[in-house]
């Protein structure tokens, strides 16, 4: 699927290439000399990529790409983000490397991290204010079906991301820390503490300053994650002495999960101990990734590539957060959206700010759709170019399927309207006669469609839609209009009713020509907005399409 690509992928411009492309400059910089780099590049040139690999071993190690997950609050839609950008970057590297070089994601999960806040959007807060502090994975679950908090925050994220076919490893914290995996860097940590304090309090105030470690002890009494000084260090038995929440004095190994890091040096161990090549990250965490930077080289590891996205919003333009709960949930978006349009919006725009709320689904939905539709143009086409800037060859990790929809959902949503539909069997009756043979089974995505469109039209459309009078000028306007479909031969097509329509609004004087569709959808349908209207009348019916213009000039028409 992704073979004979790389001479397309050394030269496409989409934002995944082109992380690709550094990253893969950072491997041949890192793993060899520059005799070596010379001639894996002209291996590469060739298309000599397992020759390549063949040659120089070192490039048989697996580029690693790394997201992490606050395992604090229950999974949302910009913790699928964090998964699908380091997802579509890999996939677009195995393009550019001919799947040579092997590749691992690792979703990392900071469930050792002490519970500070409270989420708003879980049962049984009390409980979890009685366990505050306390690794996430030591909290009790407040839900009742796992050993803990952390454990059942995983497990909704793990089937998640199962379900969307993520090819991913999956590491918590609290293993990773108590295996003993994290154990060396640990105690490089601890001999280069001075290096590592030099680095960190500059970025801490002045009340911070005083009481800083990198290192947070679990309180062998309490299990709770302190925030204590150091009081002293003993590299050679390579332990750590502070004060206990009754103040008495504790040395305990900073090895076998005893402590564990404050999350900036955190995630610099873990970029070191993981050799991680790849990290995407939330525009927030720039001034983070260059405090971090600097403590993995004072480790004497290499920094990996960042790529900073901008932060989802909600509909009140705040930062989408787990413990506010203030975003859509997973469940929510595929209630209403495919899960291709899900993975489209993570896509679109990764430098741009973007709000994560209802009403971006449909328009997502048809853009997608749009684009899955230019890509098989271009196959039907004879290109021989694979189209892999398409965001659709991204969406769909370079295999894309043959056929998309042939109604949009805008279209699907305004014919819910119109028909009053309250059953997929209602829907298909009209898209029967619009698309001749066609059926649930023949057409999965237009039957998944179908069924999104009636939850959101229930949910979201329904209750907001309000239907107005028209003025003298659209009423005449829509006289002319049922005139014009009568006099249509039965044969007309989606265009050449588009072109009455346009002729209509013109021969009315509407100027902007916009304001005469506007008038259409907000009388006919109870809203601001709405399809091509040639194409709902085609699909909808004419004679339909005339009792409704009609029943909205008499004033018949309510939500």
């Amino acid at each position: 699927m992704l073979q004979g690509l790389s001479h397309q992928a050394r030269d496409a411009k989409s934002w995944p290439f082109e992380q690709a492309r550094i990253l893969l400059d950072r491997v041949l910089r890192l793993r060899l000399s520059d005799a070596e780099r010379d001639a894996a590049r002209a291996l590469f040139a060739q298309g000599k990529f397992d020759d390549a690999v063949a040659t120089f071993p070192a490039l048989g190690k697996p580029v690693v790409f790394q997201c992490g997950y606050g395992a604090s609050g229950l999974p949302h839609l910009g913790t699928f983000g964090e998964a699908t950008r380091p997802t579509i970057v890999r996939n677009a590297f195995r393009a550019l490397t001919e799947d040579a070089i092997p590749t691992q994601l690792i979703v990392f999960s900071d469930d050792m991290d002490g519970l500070r806040k409270i989420p708003d959007n879980v049962p049984n807060r009390e409980m979890l204010e009685e366990d505050r502090d306390k690794p996430v994975t030591s909290v009790r679950d407040p839900f009742g079906e796992y050993e803990s908090f952390g454990h059942h925050n995983n497990a909704r994220l793990r089937a998640f991301l199962d379900g969307f076919g993520f090819d991913y490893t999956f590491m918590s914290s609290t293993e990773t820390y108590r295996s003993g995996r994290f154990d060396d860097v640990l105690l490089r940590i601890l001999e280069r503490f001075d290096t590592v304090m030099g680095v960190m309090l500059p970025t801490l105030g002045e009340e911070r300053r005083a009481t800083y470690s990198p290192f947070l002890p679990i309180s062998p009494k309490t299990g709770r994650v302190l925030q204590v000084p150091t009081l002293e260090r003993n590299v050679k038995k390579g332990t750590i002495v502070f004060a206990d929440e009754d103040g008495e004095r504790v040395e305990t190994p900073v090895t076998g999960g005893h402590v564990k890091l404050q999350w900036r040096p955190d995630w610099a161990a873990r970029w070191t101990a993981l050799e991680v090549d790849f990290e995407a990250s939330g525009k927030d965490l720039v001034d983070s990734v260059r405090v971090s930077n600097k403590i993995v080289k004072a480790l004497g590891g290499e920094p990996p590539e960042a790529f900073h996205f901008e932060l989802f919003m909600d509909e009140n333009n705040q930062k989408i957060s787990k413990s506010k709960g203030n975003g859509l949930t997973i469940e929510e978006w595929l209630r209403y959206g495919a899960p291709e349009s899900l993975t489209y919006y993570m896509f679109q725009s990764p430098k741009s700010a973007k709000r994560l709320y209802f009403d971006v689904i449909p328009k997502a939905t048809d853009e997608y759709l749009s684009h899955l539709d230019a890509l098989n143009r271009a196959r039907s086409e004879g290109e021989n170019r694979a189209p892999i800037d398409n965001p659709a060859w991204h969406v769909h990790r370079g295999g894309p399927p043959e056929r998309g929809s042939p109604v949009s959902f805008s279209l699907l949503l305004n014919l819910v309207s119109a028909a009053d539909a309250s059953t997929k069997e209602i829907l298909w009756g009209f898209l029967e006669r619009y698309i001749p043979g066609a059926t649930p089974e023949s057409e999965p995505l237009l039957d998944k469609l179908a069924g999104y469109a009636l939850n959101y039209y229930e949910d979201f459309v329904k209750p907001s839609k309000t239907f107005r009078a028209p003025t003298d000028q659209e009423r005449a306007a829509m006289e002319d209009l049922v005139a014009r479909l009568k006099a249509l031969p039965a044969s007309a097509d989606a265009e050449a009713i588009q072109n009455e329509v346009f002729e209509v609004g013109k021969a009315a004087g509407f100027e902007p020509l916009r304001l005469w569709f506007a008038a259409l959808y907000e009388v006919l349908l109870g809203q601001s907005q709405g399809p091509r209207f040639g194409s709902f009348v085609a699909i909808f019916g004419v004679d339909r399409t005339i009792d409704l213009i009609e029943r909205g000039l008499r004033g018949e028409l309510t939500a």
